[in-house]
């Protein structure tokens, strides 16, 4: 009996710790080592999503690129929709305190040369033409109406940048440089005369040639009588 109860033990045993054959066509799990020189992969965390801003605070959108002039006169011309004149001019009245009551003498010195003209013809499409007329320009200095409110109105500067560019009827406004044309006979611009009086020296090497002494007139004989 007790030599039955043991050969039961052993095979109770064998049956644990012996591994079975996987079954034929199974496919195994294999592990390849990771090639020489390269570096294990780290998992990415993805990115923390962006959440609406806080209550009570405004996203100010930057204003477009600056309109700078290139000569001393320019214009700009703003084709608006016939529907959002007043909306414009509102605009248009701001920009001008704006330059006016600005502390930076530049924003003074483009406001005394900012002319303001509407067009009684009407624009392309049936829109109001406004045209800018600048005389003379400030060098250097940014024309962009969105720039010079955005210094003025902080505060206000959304509901004015969007109503000044939902009143365009065209894709935005055309900034034209002026350039002079001189009168028929007049020096044009970068030539100078001498004075009258000045004598001028030749350059060293040069061959001056001396003009040719008129000669006397004729004389006819006188008339025998």
């Amino acid at each position: 009996m007790a030599v039955l109860m043991l050969a039961m033990t052993a095979g109770a045993a064998a049956q644990t710790t012996t591994p079975q054959p996987p079954p034929s066509g199974a496919l195994q799990p294999q592990q390849t080592p990771p090639l020489p020189g390269a570096t294990p992969a780290t998992p990415t965390v993805p990115p923390a999503p962006v959440g609406p801003p806080a209550p009570g605070q405004s996203v100010v959108s930057p204003p477009p690129l600056g309109r700078v002039f290139a000569a001393e006169q320019g214009l700009i011309f703003n084709a608006i929709r016939p529907d959002k004149v007043m909306d414009f001019e509102t605009v248009i009245a701001k920009l001008r305190a704006a330059l006016a009551n600005s502390t930076d003498p530049v924003r003074n010195q483009q406001g005394w040369g900012w002319k303001i003209f509407k067009a009684t013809e009407p624009g392309p499409n049936g829109s109001v033409l406004y045209v800018f007329v600048m005389d003379p320009t400030v060098k250097g200095a940014d024309y962009g109406v969105a720039r010079i409110l955005s210094e003025a109105y902080p505060t206000e500067i959304m509901d004015l940048y969007r109503m000044y560019t939902g009143a365009f009827a065209t894709a935005g406004q055309t900034l034209i440089n002026l350039q002079p044309v001189p009168a028929p006979g007049t020096t044009p611009a970068g030539t100078t005369t001498p004075a009258v009086g000045v004598t001028t020296t030749p350059a060293a090497g040069a061959t001056t040639t001396t003009p040719p002494t008129p000669a006397a007139p004729a004389t006819s004989p006188a008339p025998k009588y």
